[in-house]
């Protein structure tokens, strides 16, 4: 799963791809949004963690990871 997390005062976004579901990562920006987490974090496919204050988020994108070409046909 691509998820694209947009941190206000920051020139640029943070792009992970996350082993969770796109309903995890939907509660976890609900749960940072709603205040009852300070802290919004994702787990990447490689186990890094991702952590952002929560009052810092100015968007989360969530979608689906673009299929990689692989060969002659990708030029």
């Amino acid at each position: 799963m691509e998820v694209k997390i947009g941190v206000q005062n920051a020139p640029r976004e943070i792009v992970i791809e996350s082993s969770q579901t796109a309903d995890e990562v939907q509660d976890a920006v609900t749960k940072a949004l709603e205040g009852t987490e300070k802290l919004f974090s994702l787990s990447d496919e490689h186990g890094r963690r991702i952590i952002v204050p929560a009052d810092r988020l100015a968007y989360v994108e969530i979608g689906e990871p673009a299929a990689r070409k692989v060969g002659f046909g990708t030029l």
